[in-house]
């Protein structure tokens, strides 16, 4: 599916469309792609909904580009393949990374095809510290994440995979170490430009996208979640949207929609219901 264009070139995103009845659309988390929303997408055809995956331009098997890793670029993409799938009364579920299209994109471009939106292991309302947001981190934990991209791109991102899943406690019971490997393979493979601009996206403020939310959200994250911290992110929903369901998954680590797979996909069916 044609985005954009590149010194003449397509960027085209890969995507996936199964099932029927009600559209489910799934972004996936950094640095992965649509296919590791396996869990869910399994979860979710066996109860007769449409599912809808697809990988973020520089990720997976989608176009890399040297530009457009801003979310107001991400939201444009996602809002391309809302409109050629032609989707209505969908469900828009965003995993990590993910909460930001789904955030953008009803700020930027309504929810008027969306019914309900989902945000697990929240990013918004405001990751970084500002004047007006003391809550949030030190700027300088995404600068050391960029300057260990580019001093070793293949370590940072084992490193990052083992801390969003909490391998040190949860490796070989919650998540097999086979599975690790696996993430690691697809996140490897990604564009090394698209891996380190994406870090830099998420000092993006979406509090007033979440000022623009109509319709009811259904949040979850781990109360271990080492990337973003519930404290900064997901506690700090209820302050900002009307209609928001929050659960808290006890020991939890950011990866939940893995580690957590059964609890997390109990929750999103019965939201959907």
């Amino acid at each position: 599916m044609k985005v954009g264009e590149e010194n003449g070139r397509a960027v085209n995103l890969s995507y996936a469309d199964h099932g029927s009845g009600t559209p489910v659309v799934l972004v996936h988390d950094f640095p992965l792609s649509g296919a590791s929303w396996e869990k869910q997408t399994t979860a979710l055809l066996a109860e007769g909904y449409r599912v809808i995956t697809y990988d973020r331009r520089g990720f997976g098997r989608s176009d890399q580009p040297a530009t457009g890793y801003d979310y107001d670029t991400f939201a444009a993409d996602l809002n391309v393949l809302m409109e050629t799938l032609d989707l209505h009364d969908s469900v828009l579920v965003g995993g990590g990374m993910g909460t930001g299209e789904v955030a953008r994109y009803i700020g930027s471009h309504s929810s008027a095809r969306i019914a309900k939106a989902v945000m697990i292991a929240p990013l918004p309302p405001c990751f970084g510290w500002d004047d007006d947001n003391p809550e949030g981190i030190d700027w300088s934990i995404l600068a050391d994440m960029r300057q260990e991209i580019r001093a070793d791109r293949f370590a940072f991102l084992k490193r990052f995979l083992e801390q969003a899943h909490n391998a040190e406690v949860l490796g070989g019971t919650r998540i097999g170490f086979d599975a690790l490997r696996a993430f690691f393979a697809v996140a490897a493979a990604a564009g090394a430009i698209a891996t380190h601009s994406s870090i830099a996206a998420w000092t993006a403020d979406f509090r007033a996208d979440l000022a623009k939310f109509d319709v009811p959200v259904l949040a979850l994250q781990g109360d271990y979640d080492r990337i973003m911290p519930i404290a900064v992110t997901g506690d700090r929903l209820q302050k900002h949207l009307h209609d928001l369901r929050f659960e808290v998954l006890e020991g939890g680590p950011h990866a939940i929609a893995w580690t957590h797979a059964e609890e997390v996909n109990a929750a999103l069916l019965d939201f959907l219901r």
